[in-house]
């Protein structure tokens, strides 16, 4: 059976290989690293969300739009919104959650314990310096993304996708705040990825 043929078996592939690959890269240890294996799945879980954060606003918002705009001509939104929107929003809402977990946890153990979240939501003990305070960054800002997601953005698209009962002008506030929130997020990932990377690799100026 070809494991590209279902979702499940393209993973468990994908896992596999990624195994294959510590075991042939290995430098001679075999003892499990736990920050990696968290930071590897904080990134996995991460791309899924930022990555369909970024379908939302430069795909799926313009082809609804377009479909609306097309009228009667074209096949309208109902596709997308009926058998699309719920299943992205499902992964994109609990990839959110894993996201912001699987951070927390990375978080801890990069800096040696619990103390390490204190450090790193004061910006590094209000220094504005040093890796932990890039991770602060991050942090925060993965934070309020998260809240959005589940404060505005989720709750006012059931009631744009009929999964919650709204009338037209709730359903017309609905779609503003969910656009700006979505758009306010697309525009925080910017910074909240540098913090990732800047942890590791340095600022963007030397």
């Amino acid at each position: 059976m070809n494991p590209l043929s279902t979702r499940g078996g393209t993973v468990i592939l994908g896992i596999l290989l990624a195994i294959l690959a510590t075991f042939a890269l290995n430098g001679g240890g075999f003892n499990p690293n736990s920050l990696e294996i968290t930071v590897w799945m904080h990134v996995i879980v991460g791309i899924a969300w930022v990555g369909l954060l970024f379908y939302f606003n430069a795909v799926q918002v313009p082809a609804v739009g377009q479909a609306l705009a097309d009228g009667d001509a074209g096949p309208g939104p109902a596709a997308i919104n009926k058998y699309v929107a719920p299943r992205a929003l499902f992964w994109f809402r609990w990839a959110a959650v894993l996201t912001w977990l699987t951070g927390m946890s990375a978080l801890v153990q990069v800096g040696g314990g619990h103390k390490a979240i204190t450090a790193a939501f004061t910006f590094n003990d209000f220094s504005f310096t040093g890796h932990m305070a890039w991770l602060g960054m991050g942090a925060w800002l993965g934070t309020i993304m998260l809240l959005n997601v589940w404060g505005l953005i989720w709750p006012n698209q059931k009631k744009i996708l009929g999964l919650k009962q709204a009338t037209p002008e709730e359903i017309v506030k609905a779609k503003k705040v969910a656009l700006m929130a979505s758009r306010v997020n697309t525009a925080l990932a910017f910074p909240m990825l540098l913090g990732m990377t800047a942890y590791g690799h340095g600022n963007l100026l030397f």
